[in-house]
């Protein structure tokens, strides 16, 4: 028997200042092959739908909603027709109210998952502020998710009160990225794809700025939202928003890919980022900075290269060779398909709510 969803995140229809979409793209159909049917509510906020890079697809209902108070709460109300009722974070409009009225409508035999997309930056809130929204009806819910994290994490919420939190890590979906022809627009030595943020800024100009400025006769391309404009060295091609579309000749075309931990995610470990798995998924050559945990994930030195600074990012940019680039691309690819596709995170996401289920049949 089919379980239905009410999924309350940012967007799924629109990439653009939503670097979770590809998340919650690759979970969502996974899912809808193991019998799920999801209803995602997105608001129209910050331009994503005038930027959409998919159409409604046919495995989930998209109910987009203004970004009004009055459209909040009558969406909200949708969540008691559900049999699981997930709240991500970040929705990007009154998340905290978001989060309280779905849940207060969600009927008492429902599953209720406050499902983290950035798990390190929502508990730095949480310590910050002990009036915080999620810390109130954290205990009343019975599981969180989220996509990163570790231990650290875990322990962390439990802390908190939260009765079950488990990582579903980032992972593949193959039908969407894979490797594509080389595209010459995307020709260089380094790419490196992130909208601009503050707590990843400081690491962008270690890792990949300064490495720029110190290699000028190498080739580099920035993608991503809020970068033209700022200060970029002369041999920094930035793109702007890049269409999701363009994402596999993005990562199959440069010598190697840059991969960019915001502050907390690097502070914390444990929390590949989406495009680690995308550029992999493509083959790609893969730069990650450092950070505990990666080797769970992909081997250093044959599936993905370690830089624990700038100088190491130049270093590598100098030696890697094309073909070893290939060779360390291809070993990435056939790690991921084995075992960091989004069916297997679907697999580990339906256990739990079977688990769950199976519980409250019980008691």
């Amino acid at each position: 028997m089919s379980r239905t969803i009410a999924f309350y995140g940012s967007s799924l229809l629109s990439a653009y200042w939503n670097g979770a979409a590809t998340y919650y793209r690759g979970m969502i159909r996974a899912l809808a092959r193991r019998g799920y049917r999801t209803t995602f509510f997105e608001p129209d906020v910050y331009d994503r739908q005038k930027n959409r890079d998919i159409d409604p697809p046919d495995w989930a209902e998209v109910v987009v909603y203004d970004g009004t108070v009055e459209a909040l709460m009558r969406v909200a109300q949708e969540a008691a027709r559900y049999d699981i009722v997930v709240k991500a974070s970040g929705v990007g409009f009154e998340d905290d109210l978001l989060l309280q009225s779905v849940m207060a409508a969600a009927r008492p035999d429902a599953t209720r998952v406050f499902w983290d997309v950035d798990a390190p930056a929502t508990l730095a809130e949480m310590h910050a502020d002990e009036s915080h929204a999620l810390r109130r009806v954290l205990p009343n819910l019975d599981m969180v998710l989220t996509y990163g994290g570790g231990d650290p994490v875990v322990d962390q919420y439990r802390a908190f009160g939260a009765r079950l939190c488990v990582p579903v890590y980032n992972a593949l979906d193959p039908d969407t990225h894979h490797p594509v022809a080389p595209d010459p627009r995307f020709a260089c030595d380094m790419a490196f794809l992130a909208n601009r943020l503050p707590d990843r800024e400081a690491r962008v100009h270690e890792f990949f700025l300064g490495p720029a400025s110190r290699l000028p006769d190498r080739s580099f391309i920035l993608g991503g939202n809020g970068w033209p404009g700022s200060d970029l060295p002369h041999n920094v091609r930035a793109l702007g928003h890049v269409p999701t579309a363009d994402h596999n000749a993005l990562n199959c075309t440069p010598r190697m890919v840059l991969n960019v931990a915001r502050d907390s995610m690097a502070a914390n470990g444990f929390s590949p980022a989406t495009r680690v798995f995308e550029a992999a998924g493509a083959g790609a050559c893969l730069v990650t900075d450092a950070w505990e945990g990666i080797e769970l994930f992909l081997e250093p030195n044959e599936e993905v290269l370690v830089a624990r600074d700038g100088q190491d990012v130049a270093d590598l940019v100098q030696t890697v060779t094309p073909e070893r680039a290939r060779a360390i691309g291809q070993a990435a690819l056939v790690r991921v398909l084995a075992h960091h596709t989004y069916d297997k995170r679907a697999e580990q996401a339906d256990a739990l709510f079977r688990a769950h289920a199976g519980l409250e049949a019980a008691q």
